[in-house]
């Protein structure tokens, strides 16, 4: 019986030791920016849960309202209009996909953070359909990525070498395919900002 104390011991050290090498992002800020209605629920929620878990201040941007409707129903307060997203205040930049987020696809003030943030060496981020965002900013441009196959052809004429799996990490560059992707594309985001 004896040995059996002694085994669950080490179980519970071997777990606390392995707890003390967690990813800690306090500190971090991201700013995650969503379409005005129909974001993505998921393609919010899951990386958001998963960078707060690690400790990262996240901060919602969109356009033009206070609160953001998703495709399934989510009411999300807005806590900055993404005409007032200043750069050099987030380690890192996401694009939040679902169907309303193609009002981002030539929109100057998202092509300029998306822009900016790549000048700046932010980790970027955009899943669903929202990688077309990145590539029509020119960012993409010589980059593998991946998307909703509904923007292959777009990411490939502006230049990136479309991958067909649910995440691509190019650099400091995170790109998912859509809502079954979204806590791989959470936790990729998080190592970049861990590392």
């Amino acid at each position: 019986m004896r040995w059996l104390s002694v085994l669950v011991f080490f179980l519970v050290l071997g777990c606390v030791q392995k707890g003390g090498d967690e990813m800690n992002l306090t500190g971090k800020k991201v700013v995650m920016i969503i379409a005005p209605e129909n974001f993505r629920d998921e393609e919010l929620m899951r990386p958001k849960e998963i960078l707060q878990g690690y400790g990262a201040k996240v901060v919602i941007a969109s356009k033009g309202v206070e609160v953001a409707t998703g495709m399934l129903g989510a009411s999300v307060p807005v806590d900055l209009d993404i005409s007032d997203v200043n750069v050099d205040d987030y380690d890192a930049v996401i694009f939040v996909g679902g169907s309303g987020a193609s009002t981002y696809f030539n929109d100057t003030t998202a092509h300029e953070i998306a822009k900016t943030a790549y000048e700046k060496g932010r980790v970027i981020g955009a899943i669903c359909i929202a990688p077309s965002t990145l590539a029509n900013a020119g960012v993409l441009n010589g980059k593998r990525a991946t998307s909703w196959p509904s923007e292959r052809k777009n990411l490939e004429s502006k230049g990136a070498t479309y991958v067909e799996q649910p995440v691509v990490v190019d650099g400091k560059i995170v790109t998912a395919n859509g809502p079954s992707a979204a806590s791989e594309f959470g936790k990729k985001i998080a190592e970049l900002l861990g590392s």
